[in-house]
C-alpha cells in the first residue's frame, strides 16, 4: 500500500499586507481519499487552493505534489474546479471544452473522444455546436466540470462543487466524483456545507481564521468528540423509566418512542442496556449515536473565535 501523501503542504503562510490569510498550515492529502477543506466562509480555504494549483505563492512554506515541489508541468496532473466558475461565453461548448483539454496536455484525437463520453455522461450532447450563452447556468456548471475532469488529472480539487445545482444534478456529481476516487488520485473538496463534507470525506482539516483546528480521518476526529450518547427506540414495556435514574442518565430527548440519551460519566451502553431488559422493555433499536460534524464544526469554531 502506497503510503506517501500526493500533496503536503509544509507550514505555508500567505499575507496580503497586514492580512494573514492563511497561518503556518500543514497537511497531507492521501491518494484514494477524498480530503476535506472545511471551515467558515474567508477562513482561508480558497487561499489555500489557489497556493496549491500556483495562481499565487506562500510567503513562506513549502508545496509538493507526489513528493516534488511544484511546478508548470505538474500543474497539468491537476483539474481545479473553483468557486467563481469562468467559461467563454461566445465559444462553441465542444470547441471550449477541446481547448481546455489540449491546455492539460491532451491530443487533439483524445480530448476529443473525452468531449463527446463526458457531455453524453452528463446529458448534454446536444448542446456541443452551441456557445455557451446559450446554455442554462445549470449546464454552464456542468462544462465547467466536464472541463476540470476531462484529462483525468491525479488531484482533483473541487471548491463548493454542488453549489447552485439542482437536487438531482447534484446527486449526479457526487455519484461522479465518488467513482472518480482511485487509488491513483486523491480529491480535494472544499466546502463549508458539514453535510456534504460528512458524506463525501474520508479525511478532514478544518481551519477557521486562517489556521488549522482540527484534522484526521472523520472517523477519528468522531471518536475525539464523541458524546457518550445512545439512541434507543422502545416498542413497549416499562424501559422509559430507567431514564428517569440520574445515576445512569443525565439527558434525554424523547419522540413518541424514540429517544436519544446521554450517559452520565463512568456509565457504559451496556450498563444501560442491561437496566432496560431487566425493567421489561422491548427494545427495537439501541445503537451508539455519533456527534455531527456540523456539531463538531460549531464547537471548534467558536473555541477559535
Amino acid at each position: 500500500m502506497n503510503l506517501s501523501p500526493a500533496l503536503s503542504l509544509n507550514r505555508v503562510t500567505k499575507r496580503f499586507d497586514d492580512f494573514v490569510a492563511v497561518d503556518d498550515l500543514s497537511l497531507d492529502v492521501q491518494p484514494g481519499k477524498i480530503f476535506g477543506l472545511i471551515g467558515p466562509n474567508g477562513a482561508g480555504k480558497t487561499t489555500t487552493i489557489r497556493m496549491i494549483v500556483g495562481i499565487t505563492h506562500p510567503d513562506s512554506g513549502s508545496v509538493e505534489l507526489f513528493g516534488r515541489q511544484m511546478n508548470s508541468k505538474l500543474q497539468e496532473e491537476i483539474g481545479y474546479l473553483p468557486e467563481e466558475r469562468g467559461l467563454y461565453k461566445k465559444m462553441k461548448v465542444g470547441d471550449q471544452l477541446r481547448f481546455f483539454g489540449q491546455m492539460k496536455g491532451m491530443s487533439f484525437t483524445a480530448a476529443e473522444s473525452a468531449v463527446d463520453r463526458w457531455l453524453e455522461r452528463l446529458k448534454l450532447s446536444e448542446w456541443k455546436t452551441h456557445k455557451t450563452d446559450e446554455l442554462s447556468k445549470g449546464m454552464q456548471q456542468k462544462i465547467q466540470f466536464i472541463a476540470t475532469v476531462m484529462h483525468e488529472p491525479r488531484l482533483l480539487i473541487l471548491d463548493e462543487p454542488f453549489s447552485g445545482f439542482d437536487p438531482v444534478n447534484a446527486e449526479l456529481l457526487k455519484e461522479i466524483v465518488l467513482e472518480m476516487k482511485t487509488p491513483e488520485r486523491a480529491i480535494i473538496f472544499s466546502t463549508h456545507m458539514m453535510e456534504q463534507a460528512e458524506e463525501m470525506c474520508d479525511d478532514i482539516c478544518m481551519i477557521n481564521r486562517a489556521r488549522k483546528v482540527l484534522s484526521g480521518s472523520l472517523r477519528e476526529v468522531k471518536r475525539g468528540f464523541g458524546r457518550n450518547t445512545v439512541a434507543v427506540e422502545i416498542e413497549s414495556g416499562s424501559g422509559d423509566k430507567v431514564f428517569n435514574n440520574s445515576a445512569l442518565v443525565t439527558e434525554v430527548e424523547s419522540k413518541d418512542n424514540r429517544h436519544e440519551v446521554t450517559l452520565a460519566p463512568n456509565v457504559t451502553s451496556q450498563d444501560l442496556l442491561h437496566h432496560l431488559i431487566h425493567a421489561g422493555a422491548n427494545i427495537a433499536r439501541f445503537e451508539r449515536v455519533e456527534p455531527r460534524l456540523h456539531d463538531i464544526f460549531i464547537t471548534k469554531v467558536g473555541e477559535s473565535a
